[in-house]
């Protein structure tokens, strides 16, 4: 792994961002542009610090929890998109992922419709949030806060990528990515728990090391935000074990780069709907995380989290004529973005329910 470069994306300082008359768009352009890794890092965001501490160390007692109990908090018929998920995603090897466990919830809406037309059509945005009230009752409050802060900043992000793409885009085909996301009801945090490599089988090995934590992939929605890690032994917090573990990104010239930033950074990456939509201007990048080997990682413990800010469910999505991301699953150029959802979770899930 020594081969592979280190970088370090572009960082903007918060008090550059919340400045909406900032012209940012050299910063926006060497981050999401056709050249940049897909990510930048805003640094030094009022509250953040304490927000991300206090949830990620709800983690471990989260996974913890009897099983009973975590069985309470999963939700089959949203395809496990709200409440608990554990081995039922799968690696790119087709087995089931019982390396991690997920936590996912709406920090804004718990419930986002009750229309059940709705709530049946698209179950993965439409549901409503499960808590464990009883068990962990702290989990509810300190989730919606970091959530809503990761979007409060995302939305300041947003706004910069407008002002950056609308230089370059047609007035005719100019998009609001801030106002798209402002009026959704469809963000949705994932709240992630990676158990200790300690008596496990299924640590993988050989070229699936590269993917272990996380397999490859683009986020599907529009900006996603991301916590810096904390690893954990014996509940104590420990430094990352192993330096080959971490984000990678695979740049859009074919070369596979390891990403780090810093714990007072809350990292956003760019996904495939803004890709679409701001015809290339901003461009997702295929990432994944390998997890430290299992000799380093004996007893230690990872948990993170992730914003998906998202378009609504009936947001629409216009596609180019030259379309090249799911290209195989795109018979219409024009799709909601709850449609576009469904086709995705259909592929990557194939309606799997157990």
């Amino acid at each position: 792994m020594s081969s592979l470069p280190t970088l370090r994306p572009v960082n903007i300082p918060y008090s550059d961002v919340k400045d909406r008359s900032a012209d940012l768009s050299e910063k926006i352009e060497g981050g999401f542009g056709p050249g940049g890794l897909g990510i930048i890092t805003v640094s030094d965001v009022p509250g953040y610090t304490s927000l991300r501490q206090d949830l990620l160390r709800l983690a471990p007692r989260l996974a913890g929890l009897p099983k009973e109990t975590k069985k309470e908090l999963e939700d089959p018929g949203s395809r496990y998109n709200f409440g608990w998920s554990h081995g039922k995603e799968k690696l790119e090897s087709g087995k089931p992922d019982m390396l991690k466990g997920s936590y996912y919830a709406n920090p804004i809406l718990d419930v986002p419709t009750t229309e059940e037309q709705l709530i049946t059509r698209y179950p993965s945005y439409c549901g409503s949030n499960i808590w464990p009230k009883k068990a962990l009752p702290e989990l509810e409050l300190v989730f919606k806060a970091l959530g809503k802060l990761i979007l409060d900043v995302g939305l300041m992000v947003a706004h910069h990528c407008d002002r950056y793409v609308a230089k370059g885009m047609t007035s005719a085909d100019t998009v609001e990515f801030e106002d798209i996301l402002c009026r959704s009801r469809c963000h949705k945090g994932r709240l992630l728990y990676y158990f200790p490599a300690e008596g496990s089988d299924s640590m993988p090995k050989g070229e699936d090391i590269m993917s272990s934590w996380c397999g490859w992939h683009t986020d599907h929605g529009s900006l996603t935000g991301l916590t810096h890690a904390i690893f954990t032994k014996d509940a104590t917090e420990v430094p990352c074990p192993d330096t080959a573990a971490g984000l990678y990104i695979r740049t859009r010239n074919k070369q596979v780069v390891k990403v780090v930033y810093e714990e007072n950074q809350i990292a956003y990456q760019i996904g495939e709907t803004s890709e679409i939509l701001s015809r290339g201007f901003l461009c997702a990048t295929p990432h994944c995380v390998r997890a430290p080997s299992a000799e380093m990682a004996n007893g230690v413990d990872r948990s993170t989290f992730a914003l998906f800010m998202q378009p609504d469910w009936n947001e629409k999505l216009n596609f180019p004529e030259d379309v090249h991301i799911h290209k195989e699953l795109i018979s219409s150029r024009s799709l909601t973005f709850g449609e576009y959802t469904e086709l995705l979770l259909d592929k990557y899930y194939h309606q799997r329910t157990t």
